[in-house]
């Protein structure tokens, strides 16, 4: 028996150990996701439904824990099994159920649709907390008891059946749009990330960061911004940025003498950015593709400049913390060297290089050019971090990066299937656009008043939800506030989606803070206030490019573009100087004084 259970595939991936089941439902995820790709037009109420049934038990079974109580453990058993069959129904009689136009026939249907939803919020429940179920679950409860609210906020009545019938059994809700590029788009991207980040790429990344960026004052700390930055290219996960840049930036800053809580704070803001910075971006930046038509390159190609100016921003951060506090470059025994540098970044250069060159140079969709990085990195697997080939290595490198594209495909679906739960009542009831008009009221029609309404709204959810799902409510109800006041719609939800991911560094609630906390075994608290200072600029950057539109317009107006990047960035430089400070001279502390709005003043009034 021994014998024959050691032929039975294991990995390990961040300390647990997955056996066979789990590594054949991994190759089936990936495995579908990827033919998906080129098998063409298959109908929606197949893909997108096979797409919950393969992360169903990812969520509820393969990632339980032995902790969990005896109730959770055994009812993951039954919404698994209940949810995949309530899948597999739809898939299976789909000619049928699409001639209903979405009215339910028979208690058996209405069953179905009550475990789907009951499924999906409860797997959104156990992948990111409770609070985007709570909010699906208030929006859907609107939906039956929304024509007995008096006034404004009521509707004319929706029959129940109807209301379950358009959220499961069309494309209205659980399998809308956003369930469409997640399938379709957001999964390629994600795998393509399992498979870089099991390689050698981040040795790759992390050994070009250090040579580059150590010799200058500060240089562990700058290390961390810009391995946060070349991660934050192929990763687009805020939390995964932290954790896995974070695990060698941070010891290095503390076996220097960095302060605990300055170490945490950089990573934290660094590892920000990664969800705003081209090619692959965050997980909402496909959503927004979707949700405002537009080629994801050129969405890809706006956004190049902003997300400049937030490394920048925090480049300068770190270095008038440097100037304030005298810290050191790295030796030069702690540089890695270019010969070290040369064998390694191959690992990140080949896929980040086909991915770019098949967007930009080919016709080929977003999903082919993923599926050819996806191949090349799959090849690069069998290298060791010496160049030296390792079959063993490439066998286990391949199991991890199957694992870890399932779990993070399973966790994408999760977020945005629940989301599509909200935004099909807010297509079906007319929410969206009554909580819209009540924003413009608010603002009183001043532009400015609802740019910080929509900011604070953004901030707020994104406190307690994934940037995509904070992302996609706040775009819902506040990016077509902004369009009716003249704001471009892909202005506008760029807007929204930055203010979404900076509530990882906003307290109370700031996912990145406290995971680089935990890393550097530091109090939470100054970390935040220290990455509140860091990227104090960074808060200003989303009204900048509002205030001058020529930042987005790279593509067709360079040297404006241009122009404003330099304006913006010497702006923001004088923000940081003003509330990190500089030298400690008397001549720089009373320049300090005037720093801010000065800088202000360069950024919005020039």
């Amino acid at each position: 028996m021994s014998s024959v259970r050691s032929l039975v595939p294991t990995v390990s991936v961040d300390g647990r150990v997955y056996g066979g089941a789990a590594i054949m439902l991994a190759v089936l995820t990936v495995g579908f996701h990827l033919y998906n790709a080129f098998a063409g037009l298959i109908p929606n109420l197949v893909t997108r439904p096979l797409h919950l049934a393969l992360a169903v038990p990812f969520i509820f079974l393969v990632g339980y824990r032995a902790d969990r109580a005896a109730f959770e453990r055994y009812s993951g058993y039954v919404l698994a099994a209940l949810g995949v069959a309530a899948c597999a129904y739809i898939i299976w009689d789909r000619p049928a159920l699409t001639r209903q136009y979405g009215a339910l026939d028979g208690a058996f249907q209405i069953a179905v649709a009550l475990v789907l939803i009951v499924t999906v919020l409860e797997m959104a429940r156990r992948a990111i907390k409770a609070v985007l179920p709570i909010v699906a679950a208030l929006v859907l409860a609107y939906a039956f008891v929304g024509e007995w609210i008096p006034g404004y906020f009521g509707h004319s009545g929706l029959t129940p059946t109807y209301i379950l019938g358009t959220l499961t059994i069309t494309e209205g809700g659980l399998w809308g749009t956003l369930t469409g590029t997640s399938v379709d788009t957001i999964s390629m991207f994600v795998i393509l990330g399992g498979f870089i980040s099991a390689g050698q790429a981040g040795q790759g990344f992390m050994s070009f960061a250090t040579q580059i960026a150590g010799r200058f004052r500060a240089g562990a700390a700058k290390v961390a911004v810009l391995s946060s930055a070349f991660y934050g290219t192929i990763s687009g996960v805020a939390a995964a940025n932290t954790a896995t840049t974070g695990m060698i930036t941070i010891p290095a800053m503390k076996r220097l003498g960095y302060p605990r809580a300055f170490a945490a704070s950089v990573e934290a803001v660094a590892s920000t950015g990664g969800q705003i910075l081209p090619p692959v971006m965050g997980a909402g930046v496909f959503v927004m593709a979707e949700l405002v038509r537009v080629p994801y390159t050129e969405i890809m190609i706006a956004a190049t400049l902003p997300a400049l100016l937030f490394f920048v921003t925090a480049w300068m951060g770190v270095q008038n913390y440097a100037l304030r506090h005298d810290l050191p470059a790295l030796s030069r025994d702690a540089l890695p060297g270019w010969r070290v540098v040369m064998v390694s970044l191959p690992f990140f250069l080949i896929p980040f290089g086909i991915l770019i060159g098949t967007l930009i140079f080919t016709s080929y969709t977003l999903q082919f050019a993923a599926v050819f990085a996806t191949a090349a990195t799959w090849v690069t697997l069998m290298f060791e971090a010496d160049g030296s080939v390792s079959l063993r290595g490439w066998w286990d490198r391949t199991l991890n990066a199957l694992i870890t594209a399932a779990q993070q495909v399973a966790m994408i679906a999760a977020v945005i299937i629940c989301a599509g739960i909200i935004v099909g009542v807010f297509n079906m009831t007319g929410l969206g656009v009554k909580l819209t008009s009540v924003i413009l009221s608010a603002s009183g029609g001043h532009l400015w008043a609802a740019l910080a309404l929509t900011a604070l709204a953004s901030l707020v959810l994104g406190m307690e939800l994934p940037t995509t799902a904070a992302y996609v409510i706040c775009a819902a109800v506040a990016a077509p506030a902004l369009v009716t006041m003249g704001v471009p719609e892909l202005y506008a939800h760029l807007f929204v989606f930055w203010y979404a991911l900076l509530c990882t560094i906003t307290p109370p609630v700031c996912g990145n803070v406290f995971i680089a906390a935990g890393i550097a075994q530091t109090p939470w608290l100054p970390v935040a206030g220290n990455a509140m200072r860091l990227g104090l600029g960074l808060f200003l950057v989303p009204p900048a490019f509002i205030a001058n539109q020529d930042l987005l317009r790279i593509a067709d107006a360079p040297v404006a573009a241009l122009l404003a990047f330099i304006q913006i960035a010497f702006g923001l430089w004088l923000v940081s100087f003003g509330a990190i400070g500089g030298p400690r001279t008397r001549l720089f502390e009373l320049l300090r004084i005037a720093a801010i709005p000065a800088g202000l003043g360069v950024i919005f009034l020039i």
